[in-house]
């Protein structure tokens, strides 16, 4: 079983560590755990029950109402919620059922009938984001294991990479360069390789070095080299380097390069940014900067 500290959960959860402290005073959620030097420490069922409660507190349900609540009425104010969240939310249920059974042609199937519909582009943001956030909300309620989530996120990868091969002899003319990796301890890829579709599709080039790149031999490796681009993203709590360190080596090691990050840990970390930083906290926001460098090159012909 996992552990986590209280500045892990906090990462987490998004929940500051004296609020947390308070709650558990307060209103006894839990209580954590000790190791024999006396530092507290949470297992994963004290992460699923804090997720929880930072899901209904960050949709403005009182602290107080929900320390009144079970953990049974806590799963169904949290169904809910999801279940209002997204005018997608028809197509996001469809993919449920399949991802239950591991069904892999059934999961296929609803996925290409949607890309088929309204585009890669928009079934990724409106439909397959909210399922995973739609997963990991049944993982904290208990409804499924984190099996689920690796079946059907390969299978997204799979259809990501197809989509890839496809834009690989797109070129533009007024093409960029673009660096992809993701630092060390940090596996999640998927925004990275909707990242890389988006940029080749677009007519950029793309140097994709996938996940977990040690920074020091990124360096080593394109000290000679002059990307226009690095883009990374980070979500994991226990990142080998800090996000403050991460920032200052990038922009620091490539002063003429434009650094794009994106993922919950820049996200809500308080670092200093540098000039040539750019925190990008959406998909979207993500592909309107891509679709700007690409309009702004054909205007003027940089």
């Amino acid at each position: 079983m996992a552990t986590f500290s209280i500045k892990d959960i906090e990462s987490l959860t998004g929940i500051k560590s004296h609020t947390l402290r308070i709650w558990e005073q307060r209103f006894g959620f839990l209580k954590p755990k000790r190791t024999e030097t006396n530092i507290r420490y949470y297992d994963d069922e004290d992460l699923k029950l804090l997720l929880n409660i930072s899901v209904l507190n960050n949709h403005n349900v009182k602290i107080s109402e929900i320390a009144k609540m079970t953990a049974s009425e806590m799963s169904k104010s949290i169904i809910k919620l999801s279940d209002n969240s997204s005018k997608f939310t028809h197509q996001i249920k469809d993919l449920i059922s399949p991802m239950m059974s591991f069904d892999e042609l059934g999961f296929h199937n609803k996925l290409n009938e949607l890309i088929n519909d309204i585009g890669l582009e928009e079934t990724y943001i409106n439909i397959l984001l909210p399922f995973l956030v739609e997963v990991g909300l049944l993982w904290q309620i208990g409804a499924i294991q984190p099996s689920h989530e690796h079946f059907v996120t390969n299978i997204i990868k799979q259809k990501l990479f197809c989509h890839i091969d496809n834009q690989v002899a797109n070129k533009g003319e007024c093409r960029k360069k673009f660096l992809l990796f993701l630092p060390e301890t940090e596996t999640h890829s998927l925004s990275l390789l909707f990242a890389n579709y988006i940029i080749r599709s677009r007519g950029h080039d793309v140097i994709f070095l996938g996940q977990e790149v040690p920074l020091e031999d990124l360096k080593n490796a394109f000290k000679n080299e002059s990307p226009d681009y690095i883009y990374t993203t980070a979500t994991i709590a226990h990142l080998k380097i800090p996000v403050q360190e991460m920032l200052n080596f990038l922009s620091e090691n490539w002063p003429n390069a434009q650094i794009l990050v994106s993922g919950y840990q820049f996200i809500v970390s308080d670092a200093h940014i540098p000039t040539n930083v750019h925190i990008l906290k959406k998909a979207d926001e993500f592909i309107n900067f891509i679709n700007g460098i690409s309009v702004e090159y054909l205007r003027f012909g940089k």
